[in-house]
This record gives structure tokens, C-alpha cells and sequence, in this order.
């Protein structure tokens, strides 16, 4: 399949995107969707940095009817200062816009509403208290994470659900400092905490987290841990060996571009047994004569224990 510049390749399955959406954020991805879902919450999705795609995907397979959709991303485009063009240039250079829509319409029939530049365009263009998930994956810069957290606050409905990604990579502080400072002083409140991502919400925790517990405990697959800090409870999760993913749609290409079948392991030719090693067998002794038994029996043992150590030492050199 010839791939043009500026896109990726299509992919057949959404492990097939590029990008860092590990297995145990897609299964807490779902867990929290289905459960508002299942209540009927009312509500619109946002992402602010969706890369390749990967989890805008997921997201989007949540999209009911009558919900609103929007991503954003610089793409391409020029970031808002030299230091998040700096990190752009380094991290996201073959980011585009195409590549992510093309990887987008692979599995969902339409895209989600774009919004190309920086996610400063988010308070203008995302009403207040409208969505009920948003996921804040863009700019490690503290100074945009710190302002995204604020537009997240102003987006969600009560009961809403924000999840900051990188919130503890050594090579994001900025991210570090500007979720626990939400924390201690926004009135964010922690859910859970994955290996990259923390979930927290603006309303009360515990009824989410007493079911997510009862999930997680209920599962092989994921470890948890429990501590305060700061007065806050923090519900830690991780996966174990094995977790796997929740069930996801193959894209519209799978069928037109069907993985190869595996190679047949070559056949081993059938050799012929080797030949039976012949074993020597030994040597019997040699009997002695009578005339040499006779005489051991009738001599003194005095000269028979001297006849058998003269013949011992024929053959040996003198010395």
C-alpha cells in the first residue's frame, strides 16, 4: 500500500496507531465511560492533544448521538511561544493533521470537531459545563498545563471526570507540579492514579472510587494500593503481566489489507537411523593350564605368592 507523505500507514487495529495509550488506562478509559453511560450523564467529550490519534480513537467509539466531540492539537502549526515550539520541533515533528484524520476515519465514520492551534483556544470554543470527560495530553510546558487544567474545570459538569497524563515522567516537572498543585490549592481532587495518568474531579471522589475498588479487586489482572496525603485518599492502580485491553473494533481497512498468514514451519526431512555401533567385546581371560594349577595348589604359599610377583613384573623396565 503506497502511504503519502504527511500520513501513516492505515492501520487495521487501533494498537496499530502510534502513540502512548498503555492497556490499563484503556481499561480505566472504559470503566469510567460505561459507568457514566450506564447513569445516563449527560455531557460532551474533549481532548486537548491527541497526537497520532490513538486515544482520541477510543474516545470516540463513546461519542453517543447527541454528544459534542472536540479535539485539539497544533498539528503542523505554529506553537504560541519559542518554548513550546522547541518541544513541538523535538517530540511531535512528524505530527500532522492528515495523518491524524486519515488513522481518525479508519475506525469511526466521521471526525470529531478540530480544532487546529493551541489548546488556549479551548475556553472560547468549548462551552462552560458541557462535557463530562476530558483528557489533557498536550503541552508538559507548567504555564499550558496550568491554564488547561483551568479550562478543563470550566468545561466539565458536575461529576465530571478530568485525566492528566504524564502527571510523574521525570522528563515533565512542569506537568507534575501543575496537577499537584490543582490538588492542593484548585480543588481538584484525585480519583485514581494509573502509571502515567491521574483522574481526578472536582466533586466528591468517593462513591467513584468505593466502585472502582470493587471493580479492580475483582479483577487478576490489576494491583491496587491505598494512601492519604495531604488529606486526600489516593487509589493507586496497576496492571499486572497479561492485563489486556478492552475489546476493540477492527478499522474499515482490516479486510482490504489482511495481515500475512503466518509462514509454515519447514518440514524436517526424515534421515535415515544411523548405522548400529559395534560395542568390542572383551577379551576373556585366558585359562591357565592345568599343570600351572596343579602346581599353585601343591606349592607352599610362601612360593606361590613369589611366582605370581615374579610374573607381575614382566614387561616393566628396570629401574
Amino acid at each position: 500500500m503506497t502511504v503519502a507523505p504527511g500520513t501513516t500507514r492505515s492501520p487495521r487495529r487501533l494498537d496499530d496507531v502510534p502513540g502512548w495509550f498503555p492497556v490499563l488506562d484503556q481499561v480505566l478509559f472504559e470503566w469510567f465511560l460505561d459507568r457514566q453511560e450506564s447513569a445516563g450523564q449527560p455531557g460532551d467529550l474533549l481532548e486537548v492533544g491527541v497526537y497520532l490519534g490513538k486515544s482520541a480513537i477510543f474516545l470516540g467509539r463513546h461519542r453517543r448521538p447527541d454528544d459534542g466531540y472536540t479535539v485539539c492539537d497544533l498539528f503542523e502549526g505554529d506553537a504560541p511561544d519559542d518554548a513550546n515550539q522547541a518541544e513541538t520541533s523535538k517530540s511531535y515533528a512528524t505530527l500532522t493533521r492528515r495523518a491524524f484524520e486519515q488513522n481518525y476515519l479508519a475506525f469511526h465514520d466521521g471526525l470529531p470537531r478540530v480544532l487546529q492551534g493551541p489548546s488556549s483556544l479551548v475556553p472560547a470554543e468549548v462551552a462552560p459545563r458541557s462535557c463530562r470527560f476530558v483528557h489533557i495530553d498536550a503541552s508538559h510546558l507548567y504555564e499550558h498545563v496550568y491554564a488547561d487544567i483551568g479550562a478543563a474545570r470550566d468545561a466539565l459538569l458536575p461529576g465530571g471526570i478530568v485525566v492528566l497524563d504524564d502527571f510523574r515522567s521525570e522528563h515533565t516537572p512542569g506537568v507534575s507540579i501543575a496537577a499537584w498543585e490543582a490538588v492542593l490549592s484548585r480543588g481538584l481532587r484525585p480519583i485514581c492514579l494509573s502509571t502515567q495518568k491521574l483522574y481526578g474531579t472536582w466533586d466528591d471522589p468517593e462513591p467513584l472510587q468505593e466502585e472502582l475498588l470493587a471493580m479492580a479487586h475483582g479483577r487478576e489482572d490489576c494491583d491496587v494500593s491505598e494512601q492519604q496525603a495531604a488529606g486526600h485518599r489516593i487509589v493507586r492502580l496497576k496492571s499486572k503481566r497479561g492485563m489486556q485491553a478492552p475489546p476493540f473494533p477492527l478499522s474499515r481497512y482490516a479486510e482490504d489489507d489482511p495481515e500475512p498468514a503466518p509462514a509454515e514451519p519447514p518440514v524436517r526431512q526424515q534421515s535415515a537411523p544411523p548405522a548400529p555401533t559395534a560395542v568390542p567385546r572383551p577379551r576373556p581371560a585366558r585359562p591357565r593350564s592345568r599343570t600351572r594349577r596343579i602346581a599353585v595348589d601343591l606349592l607352599p604359599p610362601v612360593l606361590t605368592r613369589a611366582l605370581r610377583s615374579a610374573r607381575g613384573g614382566r614387561g616393566t623396565a628396570a629401574r
